[in-house]
């Protein structure tokens, strides 16, 4: 059986069960971006968060939509771990125009989860949502 780790926001898929390996892949990015903040703490840019936690993960992978045979390229993610999307924020608050960035690049690539991480927080684990799609 899966679980939703806290702040998770559960979209259409939700009657899917998530894989377990979805889960773990999810728990580890988690604990390598609390590992980032740890050292690093809260007043960087995106960008160098970016690049700490890209010592894990591929970075700044760009995306394809597709639009009536229409290869339309452009939009990035942040980070792109199989299987799921992370959008890394640095940012006062998490507003709603950063959670539609990231539902748009999981409607893109097809991936079901996906993890939004603002590392301005000064406890990490309140600035991660993670979605379920």
């Amino acid at each position: 059986m899966s679980e939703l780790l806290p702040g998770s926001t559960v979209g259409p898929g939700r009657h899917r069960p998530v894989p377990a390996e979805v889960n773990q892949a999810t728990r580890e990015i988690v604990g390598a971006a609390i590992e980032v903040h740890r050292r690093l703490g809260p007043g960087f840019l995106e960008s160098v968060y970016e690049k700490a936690l890209a010592y894990e993960v591929r970075q700044q992978v760009p995306i394809t939509v597709t639009y009536k045979g229409l290869h339309v390229t452009g939009q990035r993610t942040d980070l792109l771990v199989e299987p799921g999307v992370i959008e890394l924020k640095a940012v006062g608050a998490l507003l709603p125009i950063h959670e539609a960035g990231l539902i748009d690049c999981l409607h893109a690539t097809g991936y079901r989860g996906g993890l939004l991480i603002n590392f301005r927080r000064q406890v990490l684990k309140k600035g991660i949502k993670r979605f379920v799609w």
